[in-house]
């Protein structure tokens, strides 16, 4: 009449296991069965997530809500080493990570391509941004990356905004070029250029502006930076959950399937590593981080 059912996503064949337990639940007036598990994307998981509301109801739970039962400091240790990363997204905060077919980035290339700290110091530093189409539209694109000694790329900050009117949108691009000094903003000029020229230079007249123009799909315009990141040209200093679900949303050959209606924040990325690594090399200046 009832069971549990305890790690479902580390089972050994487990849907076998679970079909079967199916079949047994075959007495009482409403057999019902509980499972508890670490959302890992296995098949049987995902199958029942894809039934919630139907047959079957979905709750979940963070480590932090658990805090009363748990050592001191585990939870703060545990969000401090794995805050963000795909691995505490899951473990801790109960989340469904599942990869998209056919997607440019994986969640273990970027999991690869992820360190704690820059190596010495900074040389280049951009921050590249991706205007929305109008001010109730997408989010803003902000993203800040910049050039180590020892010749990758290094993406430090995901500063994007939703919901600003250009001027605010504006003034947290300068913000995020006070904070990371950087050399260059790199703007998107598809959606009105002179008027992304113009508000940029409102919100600080000594910031220097470069607008590119693309030619190109968001997916194809991606598919050379994914490419540095395969050659572990490229590392996240930390990690940037919302910026990374968008970029393993972009499928190779062109479409997106990630979160909200564009990716804003991965076009970003693209601007900015596509400055660095794949343009023209400037003058690198050395910096503290």
């Amino acid at each position: 009449s009832h069971g549990w059912a305890d790690e479902i996503a580390k089972w050994a064949g487990g849907e076998a296991a679970w079909h079967n337990l199916m079949m047994g639940l075959r007495l009482g007036a409403r057999p019902q069965v509980l499972a508890t598990t670490t959302p890992r994307p296995v098949p049987l998981v995902r199958a029942l997530v894809a039934r919630d509301g139907a047959d079957v109801m979905v709750t979940r739970g963070r480590t932090a809500e658990n805090v009363a039962h748990l050592a001191d400091g585990f939870v703060e240790a545990m969000a401090a080493s794995y805050g963000g990363t795909r691995l505490g997204r899951q473990e801790l905060d109960g989340e469904l990570i599942e990869e998209v077919e056919g997607a440019l980035w994986s969640r273990d290339l970027i999991e690869r391509c992820r360190v704690a700290h820059v190596p010495g110091a900074l040389g280049r530093v951009v921050v590249a941004v991706d205007p929305p189409a109008s001010a109730g539209g997408d989010a803003c694109g902000i993203v800040v990356a910049g050039v180590g000694g020892d010749g990758r790329a290094y993406v430090i900050a995901d500063a994007s905004v939703a919901g600003q009117s250009p001027e605010g949108w504006a003034r947290a691009v300068a913000a995020a070029a006070l904070v990371h000094d950087a050399d260059r903003v790199v703007a998107e000029a598809n959606n009105g250029g002179a008027m992304v020229e113009s508000v940029l230079r409102a919100a600080e007249a000594a910031m220097p502006v470069k607008l590119v123009h693309a030619s190109r799909g968001k997916a194809a315009r991606a598919e050379p930076v994914a490419a540095l990141y395969e050659a572990g040209r490229v590392m996240h200093r930390g990690a940037f959950p919302a910026l990374e679900d968008e970029m393993c949303g972009l499928i190779a050959g062109g479409g997106y399937v990630g979160p909200g209606r564009s990716p804003d924040r991965a076009d970003a990325l693209v601007w900015a590593l596509s400055e660095l690594m794949l343009g023209k090399r400037g003058e690198a200046r050395v910096r503290e981080m």
